[in-house]
């Protein structure tokens, strides 16, 4: 079997979900040392998080952060798959994806989690559509009985 014509740009936009991670990551490093939460404390404790706006802050960046790592392998293995038959549609989904985790966490680190709705529908869509695509490429690819 051989790749098709574009699926050059699967990795590219998989590259995209490094660097949404990478930018999480960091602001988590920030919004921890704002609060003043101590490793390896993996969040604030709620009465910290009721009391201070910063640990609130922090425990909502966080858990963007940790969402993202949730669903990223999916996505992962469901551009690659998807990409062997449909490589332009798999990665615009991959990297409409990332773009929605971005649009999740400035919502979500702002402190008002309800504010994070909009990117997770955006991201939520994109994962339906991959793991829909990929499982139709799967079962194009398995052998006649």
């Amino acid at each position: 079997m051989s790749l098709p014509e574009g699926y050059g740009y699967i990795p590219s936009s998989l590259m995209t979900i490094g660097w949404v991670l990478m930018w999480q990551g960091f602001m988590v490093g920030r919004y921890r040392a704002r609060a003043g939460i101590d490793y390896p404390q993996l969040y604030a404790e709620k009465s910290e998080a009721q009391e201070s706006n910063a640990a609130l802050r922090f425990n909502c960046m966080q858990r963007a952060h940790q969402n993202t790592l949730e669903s990223a392998p999916l996505v992962f293995v469901s551009t690659v798959v998807a990409g062997l038959k449909y490589p332009a549609l798999a990665a615009a989904m991959c990297v409409a994806y990332s773009f929605g985790r971005v649009i999740y966490t400035v919502g979500y680190k702002s402190g008002q989690p309800k504010r994070r709705m909009f990117g997770g529908v955006i991201s939520s869509l994109t994962v339906l559509g991959l793991l829909s695509t990929a499982s139709c490429v799967a079962y194009q690819l398995l052998p006649p009985c």
